[in-house]
């Protein structure tokens, strides 16, 4: 496993609801990088620097991880377990080849 993968990802909505699980410190940078400029606040700084420290090597990927899903949480951005993404979740966990 890459250094910047988590151990069980952050699932959260993204466009119109629809789920999307961030797997990694750079998928979490990623949609904090994309966050509009004017709806950044604390929650989305912490979470930033984190995974550019996580990034850099500095912390562990799962301190950033809980930062980022802290970061989710607060805007309402985490994804409810629904029985699909549990399956779907089950099946990649019995097949790694499954994406």
């Amino acid at each position: 496993m890459k250094p910047d993968m988590f151990t069980k990802p952050v699932t959260i909505l993204v466009g119109l609801g629809f789920p999307a699980e961030v797997r990694s410190v750079m998928d979490a940078y990623r949609h904090l990088a994309e966050w509009p400029t004017s709806f950044r606040d604390t929650a989305h700084s912490v979470a930033m620097k984190a995974c550019q420290a996580a990034l850099r090597g500095e912390i562990e990927a799962e301190t950033a991880r809980g930062l980022f899903a802290a970061f989710a949480a607060k805007h309402d951005l985490l994804a409810p377990e629904t029985p699909a993404i549990a399956a779907s979740r089950m099946r990649r966990d019995r097949d790694p080849h499954v994406q």
